[in-house]
C-alpha cells in the first residue's frame, strides 16, 4: 500500500481473508440489527463491514482480492478520470478528488464510494479489507458535487478517529469469521505520522472554570469527570492541562472542556444567577423606521410573515432577473438553494405555490430580510421589505357579496403599500411611476419613487412566468429597499392655523395619457404655499366629452397662516392654476 497523498489520507489499514464463504446465510440477529438502523442486508462481507461501521463509527470497504492488479495506491485524480462506482454510475473525478487505485484503474473514490469492478460478489473466497483516515477536507463536498451521499461520506466529512482503523479490521475479522469461515493475514498499517491529526494538551484553569459555571465545584470532582471521559489530566498549580483521546477531535480550547464538565455533573447542580452585565442599547435614529410597527402595518391588513431562505434556486432567480448576477455558493446544501438572493421574491413565490398546493386560496405573504447585490468585486447587502398576494380580495363569508371576492389585483397591494406610506409621515412623497421591469406583467408595473428617486417596485407577475410555475391566481409583487423608502420624516413643530379655509372646486379635461400624480404635481406648483390640501373626487368618461380625454374633478383647500382669505386672493390663485394646467397638459375647464 502506498499513500500518494499523505494530507488526505495519512492512515491506510488493510488486511487479506481467504477462504470467506460468502454465501452463507447471515445471523438472524445481525441481520435484525441493521434492519432497525436502517440498513439492508446483502451478504456476509458487506454486512459485516455495516455493522462495523454503526458499532464504532469507522467506515469500511471490502474488495474482492482476485479483482484487484497489483497493490493499492491513494492519490488524487486527475482531470475527467473515470470511475464506476458500485451504484452502476460512472463519474468523471475532478483533480481535488481522491481515488483509491490498484495497478490499472481507480477501484474507488475515497471516502465516498467502492468502485464497481472489484466489488464482492457470491463468488468471491478472498477479500481485501480496507479501513482508512480520510481528512475531512479531502472529502467535504465532493459526494454532493457529485449528486450522492453516503453513510460513509457523511462521517468523513464530520470527522472519524484517527487511531481506530486496526482496532476496525480486528473487529470484522472477529466478526466474519464464525460466519463466513476464512484464515486473515497480518493486518497492515501504512501512515504518514507527519500528517495525522494531533491532539495537543489543552489548559483548563480553576478560576475560568468556576467564572463561567457560576459555581465552585471540587478539584478531585472536576479531575474524576475527565478522566471518566477518556482526557489524560496533569494537575497544575492554577488547573489542569488536559490531552483529549483521539476520537474526540471537538475538544480544542478550554471552553470546550468547561461544556465537557458541566454536562456531567448536571446543569441542574449549577445555581441560576442574573449576569451582572451592563445594558447597552443600541441606538436607534429616529428616521429608520421600527421594524415592530413596520411589520404589524402588513399583519393588520392580512398578511402572514414568512421566512425563506437566503439562497434561492439559480434556474428561477435567472428567469426573473436575467440581468442580474448572483452570487454562487460553494458548497450549497441542495441544488436547487444554490446561489443568494438578489430579491426576496423567489422565495416568496415558492412559499406562495406551496400554499397554493395545500389549497389556500386567498395568500398574502410578506418578509423582511436581506438581499445581496454584487457591486464589482463586493457583495452588498440590502436591507429589503416584499410581499406577494394571491387569490381573493376578501376572506369567503356571507357579508360580503361575491363581486367583491374577486382575485386581487394591482390596486389592492398598491393600497397596503400606500398605508405603509402613510406611516412615515411623507405619503405625499411617494409617487408610481409605470415602468418595465423583466419579472412583472408590461402595462401592470410601476416603480415606486420617494421624492423622485427609485426606492422600489410593485406589480403583477408575468403571464409567462404565471404558466410556467402553475399559479391559478397571477400573483402581484412589491418590494422596497426598507432605509430609502420607510425612513420616518422628523417630526416638527408647525403652527396650526386660526384663520378659516377656502375649498374651490375645478372640473378639468386632460388627456388620457395625463395621470392623476402628474395633474396634482402640476397644481401643486402653480397654486403656491396657500395650497393646504388638493383632493380628486371624480373621475369621468363618457358622452359630451372627447375619444381619448378625461375629466377630472379637483378640490382645492386654501389658507393663511397670518391672515383670512379674500375672495381676489383664490381667484387670483386659481387663474394661475388654470393657465399651468392649459400651457403645461393642454386642459380645458369643464363648465
Amino acid at each position: 500500500m502506498k499513500l500518494e497523498a499523505p494530507a488526505a489520507c495519512p492512515r491506510f489499514a488493510g488486511c487479506i481473508l481467504r477462504g470467506v464463504d460468502n454465501r452463507t446465510a447471515v445471523p438472524l440477529w445481525m441481520r435484525e440489527r441493521l434492519r432497525r438502523a436502517g440498513v439492508r442486508s446483502i451478504s456476509p462481507v458487506v454486512d459485516v463491514t455495516n455493522y462495523v461501521m454503526l458499532e464504532l463509527g469507522q467506515p469500511m470497504h471490502a474488495y474482492d482480492l482476485r479483482k484487484l492488479k497489483g497493490g493499492i495506491r491513494v492519490r488524487l485524480a486527475r482531470d475527467g478520470e473515470r470511475v464506476m462506482l458500485l451504484d452502476g454510475k460512472a463519474i468523471e473525478a475532478q483533480s481535488d478528488m481522491l481515488l483509491i487505485t490498484d495497478a490499472e484503474r481507480a477501484v474507488g473514490l475515497a471516502g465516498v464510494m467502492g468502485g464497481l469492478h472489484t466489488a464482492v460478489s457470491a463468488e468471491t473466497s478472498d477479500v481485501f479489507l480496507e479501513s482508512a483516515y480520510f481528512a475531512p477536507n479531502a472529502v467535504l463536498g465532493r459526494a454532493r458535487r457529485l449528486g450522492l451521499q453516503t453513510d460513509a461520506s457523511q462521517r468523513f466529512e464530520r470527522g472519524v478517529d484517527f487511531a481506530l482503523q486496526g482496532r476496525a479490521i480486528e473487529r470484522a475479522i472477529a466478526l466474519l469469521a464464525p460466519i463466513a469461515g476464512g484464515t486473515a493475514g497480518p493486518i497492515e498499517v501504512t501512515d504518514s505520522a507527519a500528517h495525522l491529526p494531533k491532539r495537543p494538551p489543552v489548559t483548563l484553569r480553576r478560576k475560568q472554570l468556576g467564572r463561567l459555571l457560576g459555581a465552585s465545584l471540587p478539584d478531585d470532582r472536576v479531575q474524576h469527570t475527565l478522566e471518566g471521559l477518556e482526557m489524560q489530566t496533569t494537575p497544575r498549580a492554577d488547573g489542569w492541562e488536559v490531552t483529549p483521546p483521539s476520537y474526540r477531535f471537538d475538544i480544542a480550547i478550554e471552553a470546550d472542556l468547561i461544556e465537557e464538565v458541566a454536562r456531567i455533573v448536571g446543569f441542574e447542580a449549577i445555581p441560576e444567577a442574573d449576569a451582572l452585565e451592563p445594558q447597552r442599547f443600541r441606538p436607534l435614529p429616529e428616521e429608520r423606521p421600527a421594524e415592530e410597527s413596520m411589520l404589524a402595518v402588513l399583519a393588520q391588513r392580512g398578511y402572514q410573515e414568512a421566512i425563506t431562505y437566503a439562497f434561492v434556486d439559480p434556474a428561477l432567480q435567472e428567469r426573473l432577473f436575467p440581468d442580474r448576477p448572483a452570487l454562487a455558493l460553494s458548497n450549497p446544501i441542495a441544488s436547487d438553494l444554490s446561489v443568494m438572493r438578489v430579491s426576496l421574491w423567489p422565495g416568496l413565490l415558492r412559499a406562495a405555490l406551496e400554499n397554493q398546493h395545500r389549497q389556500q386560496d386567498r395568500i398574502r405573504l410578506f418578509e423582511h430580510g436581506t438581499r445581496f447585490q454584487i457591486d464589482g468585486a463586493s457583495t452588498r447587502e440590502i436591507d429589503t421589505l416584499a410581499a406577494v398576494v394571491s387569490g381573493a380580495r376578501l376572506p369567503e363569508q356571507w357579508g360580503v357579496p361575491k363581486e367583491m371576492r374577486g382575485a386581487a389585483d394591482f390596486y389592492d397591494a398598491k393600497s397596503d403599500l400606500e398605508a405603509l406610506f402613510t406611516a412615515t409621515g411623507q405619503a405625499e412623497s411617494f409617487k408610481f411611476e409605470a415602468g418595465s421591469h423583466s419579472a412583472l406583467h408590461t402595462g401592470r408595473a410601476a416603480r415606486v419613487l420617494r421624492c423622485g428617486r427609485e426606492v422600489g417596485w410593485i406589480g403583477e407577475l408575468h403571464p409567462i412566468l404565471v404558466q410556467a410555475l402553475d399559479f391559478t391566481y397571477p400573483p402581484v409583487l412589491f418590494e422596497l429597499d426598507v432605509d430609502s423608502a420607510l425612513a420616518v420624516k422628523r417630526p416638527a413643530y408647525q403652527e396650526i392655523s386660526r384663520f378659516p379655509q377656502v375649498r374651490r372646486d375645478l372640473a378639468v379635461v386632460v388627456d388620457e395619457s395625463v395621470t392623476l400624480s402628474t395633474l396634482a404635481e402640476r397644481v401643486t406648483l402653480a397654486a403656491s404655499n396657500l395650497l393646504r390640501g388638493l383632493r380628486i373626487f371624480d373621475v369621468y368618461r363618457g358622452p359630451g366629452l372627447e375619444h381619448g380625454r378625461k375629466s377630472v374633478a379637483l378640490g382645492l383647500i386654501f389658507q393663511d397662516i397670518s391672515r383670512t382669505l379674500t375672495d381676489d386672493d383664490v381667484e387670483r390663485i386659481m387663474a394661475s392654476v388654470v393657465a399651468d394646467l392649459r400651457e403645461k397638459l393642454n386642459a380645458r375647464i369643464r363648465e
